[in-house]
């Protein structure tokens, strides 16, 4: 199968590029800069698809965070919470209708290259906060795009994580030798992980939660090889 996956340097997607690709499919990747605060998520994004070995398209749109006011990720009025995700004050992180904007991009750079899917890596964990995380949307979203596009009554989104913890991701992360040394978390940005955004602690919690080191940890992304055992800071 032909896939365009939405990757942005995170631990999620990174690890589905890993599972693909050992599925055998084909895939190429789709990165969007839209004036996220944390856009050092797009070099990590970048460091990843090389080493897999599959085309990445960089896709700049830092403008389109002025449309996007009022979220922590895109608004520097608005402070990036710190604390554990499912916390109500995670949903300042949420960026107004950010998927549906990126999955549209996906799905028109796939249907332009021929792609069969779109790989989409939101998972069980991010329920709660995110609704364009949630099964009812992806369904419906891939729904759209077959109506809104001629030739695409085949395109699927795929998205095998909806229903996995992150603490699963991280194992098959293990066991894919996914490179998770160089993904990026934070929501701060900068050359550290916080360690005390949301998305920091609920990685480390999917860390514990599967008996693994974060190879980041203490807040360094390594330059040595992957080392899923060992402490990279």
């Amino acid at each position: 199968m032909k896939v365009v996956m939405l990757l942005s340097g995170g631990l999620d997607s990174s690890v589905l590029l890993w599972k693909l690709r050992a599925e055998g499919h084909d895939v190429r990747c789709l990165a969007v800069d839209y004036g996220q605060r944390h856009a050092r998520e797009l070099e990590a994004a970048e460091m990843v698809a090389s080493i897999a070995g599959v085309p990445l398209l960089r896709f700049p749109m830092p403008s389109l965070r002025l449309l996007l006011r009022g979220s922590s990720q895109t608004d520097d009025a608005v402070a990036v919470p710190e604390g554990h995700y499912a916390e109500e004050s995670m949903k300042q992180t949420v960026v107004p209708n950010r998927n549906l904007i990126l999955l549209s991009l996906a799905a028109a750079h796939g249907l332009a290259e021929g792609c069969d899917a779109i790989g989409y890596a939101a998972h069980t964990g991010d329920h709660a906060i995110y609704p364009d995380c949630r099964p009812e949307f992806v369904h419906a979203a891939q729904i759209a795009f077959r109506l809104g596009n001629w030739g695409a009554d085949g395109l699927q989104v795929l998205a095998p994580f909806l229903g996995w913890l992150k603490a699963d991701i991280a194992a098959l992360g293990a066991e894919l030798r996914c490179p998770m040394h160089r993904t990026w978390s934070c929501y701060k940005g900068g050359t550290r992980h916080c360690g005390r955004c949301g998305t920091c602690v609920e990685r480390r919690e999917a860390f514990e939660m599967a008996h693994l080191k974060d190879p980041t940890i203490g807040g360094y992304i390594c330059d040595d090889g992957p080392d899923l055992e060992g402490d990279c800071a």
